[in-house]
């Protein structure tokens, strides 16, 4: 049966409450503890979406549910490289992978374009988490000023579902560390000074001194693509 306008907003207001207060509880626990909860929460309606800069949270995932489904989204525009370690890590771990495409209309808005991000990103992943409820997402706190308060969870009102941020409270350091105690894949860029890996056009290495993701979109003032504001 259909929900009534005054149910849904119920619903989704008791949601948002309970994720509020599992936020909280979640402040300090590993990573692999919240991820083992989002998937016995949502179980297959739980998707998680990789840019592929690094595969920490992949790991971490794959550890709890090895055929949870990854999302990838190939704007068109990536690095060779980016494209070549896609495919290391999906057959390394045999993910259940999903690679999305730009939508129709990306053609009249080039990479780099005020537009861009919506058609090659934006408008994509929201396609690919159609019959979702919750999806799992790298972003972490010291990325950008706009995340310094990103919660660990949270229904996100603008996607419509929870969203969950299991290493939010991660630094570039303790990534580093995961990956070398682990032995992961590592980007072919990291090496060459691309701290914040996106699409080639808007992307350069970064100098020393710099923020790790001053290379991105450097000639202009944006700081995000639409998929975390």
């Amino acid at each position: 049966m259909k929900l009534s306008v005054v149910d849904d907003e119920t619903r989704v207001t008791q949601l948002r409450q309970e994720m509020t207060g599992q936020s909280a509880r979640f402040e300090s626990a590993p990573a692999g503890s919240i991820v083992a909860w989002a998937v016995e929460r949502f179980g297959t309606r739980l998707a998680l979406a990789c840019s592929f800069q690094e595969v920490v949270l992949i790991d971490i995932a794959v550890k709890v549910d090895p055929r949870i489904e990854v999302v990838f989204l190939d704007t068109g525009s990536h690095f060779p490289e980016t494209l070549e370690y896609v495919e290391t890590v999906r057959a390394r771990y045999d993910l259940n992978l999903t690679v999305t495409t730009p939508v129709a209309g990306s053609e009249d808005h080039p990479c780099g374009t005020p537009m861009c991000c919506e058609f090659r990103k934006v408008r994509p992943l929201k396609a690919a988490l159609v019959g979702k409820d919750a999806w799992l997402t790298g972003l972490k706190r010291v990325d950008a000023p706009t995340r310094r308060s990103a919660p660990v969870v949270a229904y996100d009102d603008t996607w419509g579902r929870v969203k969950v941020n299991p290493m939010a409270t991660w630094t570039e350091q303790d990534i580093a560390g995961y990956a070398a105690e682990h032995g992961l894949p590592t980007h072919p860029l990291l090496a060459k000074g691309y701290l914040s890996i996106g699409c080639a056009p808007t992307t350069r290495p970064v100098a020393e001194g710099e923020d790790p993701r001053a290379g991105r979109w450097s000639d202009s003032d944006k700081v995000e693509c639409g998929l975390h504001v």
